[in-house]
């Protein structure tokens, strides 16, 4: 199993038209052939996580799927749908390294590379943080997010989210997976958020997901 990102920006004139798919294709996407795994995803600029950081100009979806049947999926009705009238794709496919914590009850990653892979890394964070602890973790994540932009070796990153609160992350693409480590384990901004995520709890699910990326299509 394969793990496909797409996000598409479009134009205002659009946007109706993409909140419709967002309530409506979740069900379609599932029925793919090929598909164990999707979620529909809402962007934003991943600074505070709060509905200001929106991005109502970017949409898109995850789902894990069968490889034998990506170009198949890349050309569905449902693709072309998103991709019709959009100024900008993006499409990165992705090969799990591993995988730790649920999604939505799920463990959706399977690994299939080694640990020691050498080359570009994908990351996803995502979280459901408890509604009693919201404004703690908003007041937590700018100093993480500002070390995340001037991190060495990221080459994008962008905030994705299953709803304006309370369901967040971030996909993130990087040169290597040392350079992903580096800003994980020993940024000092990061590292302050790891300890204050043991001692207030705030999430009632989290995953942290590291990826071998295989092809990147577009850009962030």
């Amino acid at each position: 199993m394969i793990t496909l990102i797409y996000l598409w920006k479009i134009p205002t004139r659009l946007i109706p038209r993409a909140f419709y798919f967002m309530a409506t294709q979740k069900i379609t996407l599932r029925r793919f052939n090929g598909v164990s795994f999707v979620k529909v995803l809402g962007t934003g600029k991943g600074e505070t996580f709060t509905p200001a950081d929106a991005d109502i100009h970017r949409w898109g979806f995850l789902v894990t799927i069968d490889e034998k049947f990506l170009s198949e999926f890349d050309e569905s009705a449902t693709v072309q749908k998103w991709r019709a009238g959009s100024v900008n794709e993006f499409r990165a496919v992705l090969d799990p390294i591993s995988s730790h914590g649920k999604w939505s009850g799920n463990e959706p990653f399977t690994p299939t590379v080694t640990k020691n892979f050498d080359g570009q890394i994908a990351a996803i964070t995502r979280a459901r943080i408890k509604w009693n602890q919201n404004f703690r973790f908003w007041k937590a994540v700018p100093p993480v997010t500002i070390s995340l932009a001037g991190s060495k070796g990221l080459i994008a990153a962008i905030g994705i989210g299953e709803a304006p609160i309370g369901l967040q992350g971030t996909f993130s693409l990087w040169e290597s997976s040392n350079a992903l480590k580096e800003f994980a384990y020993t940024g000092e901004a990061h590292t302050r958020a790891i300890t204050a995520t043991a001692t207030y709890k705030w999430y009632s699910e989290e995953l942290f997901a590291r990826f071998a990326v295989r092809e990147v299509r577009g850009s962030l």
